[in-house]
């Protein structure tokens, strides 16, 4: 049976100040069709019924999630009692579909909850597809991979190898065996991966048995399987706060990609049939929302005056007047103003450190 797991940890750091503790990144309506996550949920379709969907976010953040997603029940939300990035988040949502749920033929459809998929349909049949190569070759990973339409270095990417064998389906998108996954490149050689029509922008989604990614972490990962063996032990009982917090506490968080995928040997990248965007900052929403004649981006009301390649973001209810700006970042909130050069977007993580160590919590 397929479970979608949506891992919705993340801080969204690089889109502050409208992203904080509280309300991240994937608890905003940062495009046209709700929050993140709830598009992340409502996308799934009929894949699968609400109680075999499990999201895995902050424990400070369970509450919030749940407000958001009032078809799931209310145990499909887990909160981590700690950050320790994908791989341990990934195991427990194994354990949890094998042995609580117990499903132990599961196959787990996992997802980022920050993602802009379009559309649905497309998402649901490439989802599918996966599931019928996993069941037909149990030990199978399948990912999906964005065909890259410029040289990115914001981007993990997936090189392909052979195409797989597939039916005679027209219908089926390409997919491919991989050779590897490549960390985010410099300039030149994201050009090089892009003139090579071999690489895919990594998308952070894989289908697989929770069977094979628990045997996986049994191989590398022994003793974070210990940890996260112990945790859904004891889920049910009386002791399961405390010894998850305990267990999961002491793991060292490592990604999923470290952890299994450059030791996995049988993966297939299925070429997405589907229209992809990670959100990755403040300047996606120009690709998402569109650009008027001057090639600003403007959410909220805005009065600008000689005013060209900018991105500006407030209410309706609160007037933002820009003069003489050129190619920045204007984020409007009721107690933080973000006004920054665009072209140093990344940078904006740098101020979320800055303000956490002057001890200005209140804006984090």
């Amino acid at each position: 049976m397929l479970h979608p797991v949506i891992m919705a940890g993340g801080s969204g750091t690089r889109f502050w100040p409208a992203s904080r503790q509280m309300s991240p990144k994937q608890l905003l309506s940062l495009v046209p069709g709700g929050t993140m996550i709830a598009q992340t949920v409502g996308r799934l379709g009929d894949l699968a019924p609400p109680e075999n969907c499990l999201v895995v976010t902050n424990a400070r953040l369970v509450e919030p999630v749940r407000e958001q997603l009032p078809e799931l029940p209310p145990e499909a939300v887990v909160g981590e009692p700690a950050k320790r990035d994908t791989a341990p988040c990934i195991g427990l949502a194994a354990l949890l579909v094998t042995k609580v749920a117990n499903d132990p033929e599961a196959i787990m459809a996992v997802m980022p909850a920050d993602h802009v998929i379009d559309p649905p349909e497309a998402f649901q049949d490439a989802i599918r597809q996966a599931v019928e190569l996993i069941e037909a070759n149990p030990s199978l990973i399948v990912t999906y991979g964005i065909k890259p339409t410029y040289p990115a270095e914001i981007f993990g990417y997936i090189h392909r190898d052979v195409p797989m064998a597939l039916s005679t389906d027209e219908s089926l998108a390409p997919a491919y065996h991989v050779k590897g996954f490549r960390e985010k490149p410099d300039a030149e050689t994201a050009a090089e991966y892009l003139e090579s029509g071999e690489y895919y922008w990594n998308s952070g989604i894989f289908v697989w048995r929770a069977s094979t990614i628990l045997d996986a972490l049994r191989e590398h990962q022994p003793q974070m399987l210990d940890h996260l063996e112990k945790i859904a032990d004891a889920w049910g009982t009386s002791e399961q706060q405390e010894v998850f917090e305990r267990e999961f506490t002491a793991i060292e968080g490592i990604s999923i990609d470290y952890a299994v995928m450059e030791h996995a040997e049988h993966i297939v990248v299925i070429e997405a049939p589907f229209e992809w965007d990670d959100l990755g900052g403040w300047q996606s929403l120009s690709r998402r929302l569109g650009v008027d004649e001057e090639g600003n981006t403007i959410v909220g009301r805005h009065l600008g005056l000689g005013t060209s390649g900018s991105i500006v973001r407030s209410t309706d209810e609160h007037l933002v007047v820009t003069l003489g700006l050129e190619d920045c970042i204007v984020v409007h909130t009721p107690d933080a103003t973000l006004v920054a050069n665009k072209h140093d977007e990344e940078s904006i993580r740098k101020i979320v450190k800055q303000l956490e160590s002057l001890g200005w919590h209140e804006h984090l």
